[in-house]
């Protein structure tokens, strides 16, 4: 197993720098989600870790191996022994699944009865035990990339890296690949780096997400503190589905901040850092909105927009002193008005 240490890394493409000073340490057997929107640097610090872009500045070590400190090192890719799967699978389609699968070990010039041996186990290990002789054309987009990781996986690296590789499945086959990849990476015991955009994704295989916006470290921590402790406006709005509104603060006190929404007050947990009088903006999960019967402390008025029924809910577009809301119920809600409850231990004020 490998731990991966991370620091003070660089990129920077022509004049653009792309990473800006990003550092991670990732334990031996656990898995992080480089987690951010398109252009955030999060594949760009994954190539670097794989030794596929070259950092202006930083240092990176894999167990007690330096691969890379800028101006004394440079381990090449090959010579770095990761596992790496990316978003496109990358078979060779005229080469059968075991074929496929068993390339690494044949390039390390590995005896062809325990090659077989250790092709079959991991064929078996995603599910593919039958396939083996079938060629990519003849398998779905779901099998071929569970092929891609068992090619990553075959050899038994101290680390993988996964780039967006489920990004070319559909939801539904997305949803059951979350699982088996963490439990196969967990199987064998493996350091895992997993690049997405997509939260979901994150949260479910990862131990830990590092959360990255503009090439630089936004906030790193469990699924469950990035979620339900976001330090910052964009770290709270990038997780999870979220009501977005302008309020202005009326007091603070302690870590609280008393705010007016039109014309009702609510009281939030503030992150601001601003004074009463100033406008700032509130931030709350959609789950945590309620939709009750009338007024009362931390609920305002709302009047129904407009209701999608999506099977296991109903999604209501409420206006609320001119901004619009969002809030889920199990039923459908007349066309009246209403209010909503905003509990200030979910609400954040920024």
């Amino acid at each position: 197993m490998a731990k991966l240490s991370v620091s003070d890394v660089h990129v920077r493409y022509g004049t653009n720098p792309v990473l800006k000073g990003v550092s991670i340490e990732l334990a031996d057997g656990e898995i992080i989600a480089l987690l951010g929107r398109s252009g955030s640097g999060k594949s760009t610090l994954l190539r670097a870790i794989a030794g596929l872009e070259q950092p202006t500045q930083g240092t990176i070590t894999i167990g007690d191996k330096t691969v890379f400190d800028h101006g004394c090192v440079n381990v090449p890719p090959e010579a770095r022994n990761l596992g790496l799967v990316f978003q496109s699978y990358a078979l060779w389609p005229h080469r059968t699944v075991r074929d496929n699968v068993g390339y690494p070990l044949k390039v390390r010039k590995m005896a062809a009865p325990q090659l077989r041996a250790q092709v079959d186990e991991v064929l078996d290990s995603v599910g593919l035990a039958e396939y083996g002789d079938r060629h990519p054309s003849e398998l779905s987009g779901g099998q071929q990339q569970r092929v891609a990781l068992a090619r990553a996986l075959v050899y038994r690296p101290p680390l993988i890296l996964l780039d967006e590789p489920l990004s070319n499945l559909d939801a539904k086959l997305r949803d059951e690949a979350r699982v088996w990849i963490r439990q196969i990476i967990k199987k064998y015991g493996l350091t895992g780096v997993f690049v997405t955009h997509d939260q979901v994704e994150a949260m479910g295989i990862a131990d830990r997400i590092a959360l990255l916006d503009g090439g630089q470290m936004v906030q790193s921590g469990t699924p469950e503190e990035l979620y339900t402790s976001p330090n910052s406006f964009f770290a709270a709005d990038f997780m999870g589905l979220n009501d977005c509104f302008e309020v202005t603060i009326e007091a603070i006190g302690g870590e609280q901040a008393t705010c007016r929404l039109g014309e009702a007050r609510i009281v939030g947990r503030d992150k601001s850092g601003k004074r009463p009088g100033e406008k700032a903006r509130a931030v709350i999960r959609v789950e945590s909105l309620r939709v009750v019967d009338g007024p009362g402390p931390a609920r305002v008025p709302a009047t129904l927009v407009t209701s999608v029924y999506v099977g296991s809910r109903w999604e209501h577009l409420f206006d609320v002193a001119g901004q619009q809301l969002r809030a889920f119920t199990t039923s459908r809600l007349p066309d009246a008005a209403h209010h909503l409850e905003l509990p200030n231990g979910q609400l954040w004020i920024f």
